[in-house]
């Protein structure tokens, strides 16, 4: 057994202005090319209940009600990622929130210029990525399985 973790997972929600705009493919396409493994993916319609509870720590904010109206307006795409520090890997390729502020060559660098309909939501921590998992799948919806890439992706001395 080695020290590192490939089967570290993190929350990917594709907001409604990304489907929109016609842009999932693009989106899954970044995280592919990285090397991030997808163990789970749907499409689903926000229910107040769910956004409730995922956006719980806003709650008391000003742009709350906007922010739940925002994303129960179209369906979205979430899924799971997996691999060697997915958590911070996908945080580094969705950029910071404000697209405004978020570097050329990120998610929100390139495709987006507003805080809010920023494209994208990831998991900010393992801890909060385990929650959100379980907050939006079931077990029987995540698949474990060897890609073909793994070698290509990762050096020996990642792999198990």
């Amino acid at each position: 057994m080695n020290k590192f973790n490939l089967k570290e997972k993190t929350l990917i929600i594709i907001k409604p202005d990304a489907l929109q705009r016609n842009l999932i493919g693009e989106i899954v396409g970044r995280f592919e090319r990285k090397g991030l493994k997808i163990i789970g993916m749907k499409m689903i319609k926000l229910s107040d209940l769910l956004l409730n509870k995922h956006y719980a720590h806003h709650k008391d904010k000003f742009f709350f009600t906007g922010l739940k109206n925002f994303m129960k307006s179209s369906p979205v795409v979430i899924m799971v990622l997996e691999g060697l520090e997915a958590v911070s890997v996908t945080r580094l390729i969705v950029g910071p929130t404000s697209g405004r502020k978020a570097d050329a060559g990120s998610i929100r660098g390139d495709l987006c210029i507003s805080t809010q309909t920023n494209i994208v939501h990831a998991s900010d921590s393992v801890s909060t990525a385990r929650q959100e998992i379980k907050r939006f799948f079931k077990s029987v919806e995540l698949f474990n399985y060897k890609k073909m890439d793994f070698e290509f992706v990762y050096g020996e001395e990642e792999r198990e």
